[in-house]
């Protein structure tokens, strides 16, 4: 909890202006953001237990103090989430070894048709998927991860029209699994071989932006339909909430 927890408050310190935070400005600073001793002063807390905080120490801040910091910082509801989560100290790191999709949640992309739909689990690893997801994400099949898929594998610059806004938004979803599951192995494998792997992932990883599922819109290149934009949906699994339902609406005309 404490490292994870310490970089994330550094992170969002640094990135926080004085004047966004509605302090006076005083002239030009070695480091970006607020010094500790401004944050400190805004949340209502002493900077020596910031400073505990920051460096990973074992500390237990309560909720109240979490939300000072969250409020002082400008934390969006997500990364507020985030916070409050990794101060709960998160998952363990043995859980879900060996991940699989029950038959019942296994099956359901198969029943959505010509909608493009899969099943992912805690990495982002694709546990079912129908025909159509694979015509139009190719190469994501069963067995497939998505975000290495779109890090790693031409085929999602392709795909994906406005690649870097998509994967930025997977990677900030990565980093709040990291954030619920500190230490896990899988995750921590998975971030190791994207940073080596992607110079993207190597720039973006260290900014912690958060993000949690969400529907919206995409703009996709379908093989056969050419560049749609697509309303998609993301739905998690009452059982195992770590394994999540995608889909897909593909309106043909």
């Amino acid at each position: 909890m404490g490292t994870e927890l310490g970089a994330f408050l550094r992170s969002r310190r640094e990135r926080l202006a004085p004047e966004d935070a509605g302090l006076p400005a005083t002239g030009r600073r070695r480091t970006p953001g607020l010094r500790r001793e401004e944050l400190a002063l805004l949340a209502g807390i002493s900077a020596t237990w910031l400073t505990y905080l920051e460096q990973g120490r074992d500390v237990r801040p309560s909720g109240q103090v979490l939300d000072a910091l969250a409020r002082a910082l400008r934390l969006s509801g997500a990364e507020r989430e985030h916070l409050h989560r990794l101060a709960g100290g998160g998952a363990t790191p043995g859980e879900s070894v060996g991940e699989e999709a029950a038959p019942e949640v296994a099956g359901v992309p198969a029943l959505l048709g010509e909608n493009p739909a899969y099943v992912t689990g805690l990495c982002y690893d694709v546990l079912a998927c129908n025909a159509a997801a694979e015509e139009l994400f190719r190469g994501i099949g069963r067995g497939g991860n998505v975000v290495r898929w779109l890090f790693t594998e031409a085929a999602a610059r392709e795909v994906l029209v406005d690649w870097e806004q998509e994967a930025r938004g997977v990677l900030a979803r990565l980093r709040a699994i990291a954030g619920r599951h500190p230490g896990h192995p899988r995750v921590t494998r998975l971030v190791a071989e994207l940073t080596e792997a992607s110079p993207e992932v190597r720039e973006w990883w260290p900014h912690y932006d958060i993000q949690f599922s969400h529907a919206g819109h995409k703009r996709l290149r379908h093989p056969r339909l050419g560049v749609i934009t697509v309303p998609h949906a993301a739905f998690h699994v009452a059982e195992r909430p770590e394994q999540t339902l995608v889909v897909y609406h593909l309106v043909t005309p």
